[in-house]
């Protein structure tokens, strides 16, 4: 006990430096697929060092428990679904560009990393009711609402329009829009794919409305 609580206070003292970060991340890529498959609840630190080229040891040493991991992993693998929009709205010089980029990019995303995803709604699930991950939980849903944001400022500009509805909201809809094509999806029930391109490219448009419109 002596033991791993002196390696739990020397890597805490390391927190921040380069090596350190880097093997955590390591770490947390290859945690994702075991809790993808298995999901918050089933999941321990040793199910995550059994299916990974670390010990459970090394597991240990890095993160106190399996929260902290599980947390850290979510959080890594969403910071960089958050900036795969990023070049979208950055290239995009037309609304119909935009429209078309944005819903391709939901689609991809969907189709080939569902697990992720359902860790995601897995985790902000159980963050009502458990303290410990709400602070997590909220940072990471309000980045995936200013990335939300980010496209439809970018297409209300390139529309010559304005938002109808505030960031919160934007994020709210699509967020649910995603959600339950998400479930269709593992479901394995057909036209989930179309179904969330047909809802995305019309409320995208939707929520925006030409200046003079929108200021009556």
């Amino acid at each position: 006990m002596a033991s791993t609580q002196t390696q739990q206070k020397a890597a805490r003292s390391r927190r921040g430096t380069g090596s350190y970060d880097e093997r955590r991340i390591a770490l947390a890529e290859s945690a994702l697929r075991t809790l993808g498959e298995l999901g918050y609840a089933r999941t321990s630190l040793r199910d995550i060092a059994a299916n990974s080229e670390f010990s459970h040891g090394v597991v240990h040493y890095y993160f106190r428990d399996k929260t902290e991991l599980i947390v850290f992993c979510v959080k890594h693998y969403k910071t960089q679904c958050m900036h795969r929009y990023d070049s979208v709205v950055q290239e995009s010089t037309t609304s119909a560009g935009l429209l078309t980029g944005f819903a391709d990019k939901l689609v991809q995303t969907l189709t080939e990393e569902p697990s992720m995803h359902r860790l995601w709604y897995d985790l902000r699930s159980q963050s009502m009711f458990q303290e410990v991950l709400r602070d997590d939980v909220h940072d990471i849903d309000r980045g995936l609402e200013d990335m939300i944001w980010r496209v439809v400022s970018r297409y209300a500009e390139l529309s010559d329009g304005r938002p109808l509805v505030e960031s919160r909201a934007a994020y709210s809809m699509f967020d649910g829009i995603f959600e339950s094509t998400l479930r269709d999806f593992l479901a394995d029930r057909s036209g989930a794919v179309d179904w969330i391109r047909a809802q995305v490219t019309s409320l995208l448009p939707a929520l925006c409305a030409p200046v003079d419109s929108a200021s009556n």
